[in-house]
């Protein structure tokens, strides 16, 4: 009887063993999980907070950025607020200096009118006492010397450039020679007649007819055209020397005296 009391218990603290086991097996699963979730849980806020970190210093970043950005940005606008602080000056410096350029330009213009017009009439002065060669085209050239004065779309810079040109054309005469055609008042009762025309400088003026008949010079003291025959050959020679059909050489002509300007 005793054995199988004791039999009956064995069985029975088996079973609950059992019981226990397979009950703390579940607990024990169901433990797990949640560890198992709760460090997912703890991942992902993890996560979570190291991507929001990430941006946070992303962003730190991009500011700083930005205040490296503006702080260069401001000091490119100190240095060009410097430059144009000091071309500002000097802007104002050149306008001060052309304010008293053109003051003085007024007077100036006020005192350079007489002197080109006195200019432009000693060369007319001097053209008509002057040996007379190409006297059109000389005076022609005063005549428009007078009419750009009077010419209020001409600069005053140009009308001296042209009045200075005048004298520069004049003043080369002297040192020149040159052939060309005129007609003389030499005909039958003052006809006027085609000549060959040679200017040495201004110390002589010589014509000549097409068949070299007639030869003669212009007399400065006597202010007259006069026939001379005696040079015909050399006078000749001249004229084919200014045409440069011949080469330069040595010529005998009568050269009239100098006589003093009146």
């Amino acid at each position: 009887m005793k054995r199988c009391i004791s039999s009956s218990r064995r069985i029975t603290v088996a079973i609950f063993a059992s019981a226990v086991i397979v009950g703390s097996g579940g607990v024990f699963a169901q433990t797990v999980d949640q560890v198992l979730q709760a460090e997912q849980r703890r991942l992902n806020l993890a996560q979570e907070s190291q991507e929001r970190i990430n941006q946070i210093v992303e962003g730190t970043r991009s500011l700083e950025d930005q205040y490296r950005a503006i702080n260069k940005e401001i000091d490119g606008l100190r240095v060009y607020n410097r430059l144009m602080g000091a071309q500002t000056d000097g802007q104002q410096a050149v306008l001060e200096d052309i304010a008293l350029s053109m003051d003085q330009v007024d007077v100036i213009n006020r005192q350079i009118f007489p002197l080109m017009e006195r200019m432009i009439d000693g060369l007319e002065q001097s053209i008509a006492l002057d040996v007379p060669f190409l006297m059109e085209e000389r005076r022609n050239r005063i005549a428009d010397l007078h009419n750009i004065m009077e010419r209020s779309d001409v600069s005053v810079a140009e009308k001296f450039r042209k009045v200075m040109e005048a004298y520069q054309i004049e003043n080369d005469y002297g040192s020149s020679s040159e052939f060309y055609r005129e007609s003389l008042p030499l005909g039958d009762n003052g006809a006027m007649v085609s000549f060959n025309m040679l200017r040495i400088g201004r110390v002589g003026l010589y014509f000549q007819s097409e068949d070299a008949r007639t030869t003669g010079y212009w007399d400065a003291a006597a202010r007259e055209w006069v026939i001379d025959n005696s040079a015909r050959a050399e006078v000749r020679k001249g004229l084919r020397m200014a045409q440069q059909l011949i080469a330069p050489e040595i010529i005998i002509i009568p050269v009239p005296a100098a006589t003093e300007a009146s």
